[in-house]
């Protein structure tokens, strides 16, 4: 999530780039600034879900704190060493925005994902033939790169499904076997210790509850299921420093891609 931090470290321990006297001179004079920024970045709290009398001279402070450490790295000869493709410019704004969410975000529990993120985009699905599909969906996820995402990352099991008749008779036979788990971290173990004995059997038996399929989505590989780790994001941002008039039109259809 400190993106900015780590853009600046892969500079400092790369074996080839960045040698130069000039180079090695002015990462440290970055650096000492950045741990400074980040330092009173940390120290600072809030926003939060509740609302508080010191939010807006919380943000205040974080912006001011960004405007001083952005200026400085923004300096020619800092902007003519590091140009636009190592991406020591944009990656502070981004940092930036973690910092401004963070802890509003963190109120929301464990859950809730923050910073950069592939999210999801569009699913299609790419089976060598019919009859491989109906043994398994060969679902594909195409997903999109963002800069910064506050959202959620969703954990989907698919499996193709008998219909007609079969399926009605198989619906009516599960209702009397069905388990709901209550308590899906004593679970698992036994889930594992019937998946060790028997790795091609499918588990139909159990039910786990939604908010606890990321606990242990390990336990979930079974039969024919495919399972694909996606992001969702509630709120996207793309952090442009430098915007050319190609760049512009893709974040526009970018953007309506997501509203979409």
């Amino acid at each position: 999530m400190l993106v900015h931090g780590a853009n600046l470290r892969a500079k400092e321990n790369h074996k080839t780039k960045y040698k130069d006297v000039d180079s090695k001179r002015y990462l440290a004079e970055i650096r000492s600034l950045y741990d400074d920024w980040h330092k009173q970045n940390t120290n600072l709290i809030g926003p939060g879900v509740t609302p508080s009398e010191s939010d807006i001279e919380t943000v205040r402070q974080r912006v001011a704190l960004f405007e001083e450490y952005k200026n400085f790295i923004d300096k020619q000869h800092y902007a003519e060493k590091f140009d636009s493709r190592s991406n020591l410019h944009s990656s502070a704004l981004e940092e930036f925005l973690y910092y401004l969410f963070k802890d509003i975000v963190s109120d929301f529990g464990e859950r809730a994902l923050i910073g950069k993120s592939h999210t999801f985009k569009d699913i299609f699905f790419a089976a060598p033939s019919y009859a491989k599909m109906l043994e398994t969906p060969y679902a594909r996820i195409e997903k999109k790169d963002h800069d910064f995402v506050i959202g959620v990352t969703v954990l989907a099991s698919l499996q193709t499904s008998k219909s007609g008749l079969s399926r009605i008779q198989d619906d009516l036979d599960s209702q009397k076997q069905t388990e709901v788990v209550n308590d899906p971290v004593e679970k698992a173990s036994e889930i594992l210790k019937e998946l060790d004995q028997n790795q091609d059997k499918t588990i139909e038996s159990i039910l786990v509850p939604a908010e606890s399929l990321s606990a242990f989505s390990e336990t979930l590989n079974a039969g024919d299921s495919e399972e694909h780790f996606f992001d969702i994001p509630v709120v996207a941002i793309e952090c442009k420093t430098y915007l050319d008039k190609t760049m512009l039109e893709g974040s526009s259809r970018a953007a309506e891609e997501v509203k979409a």
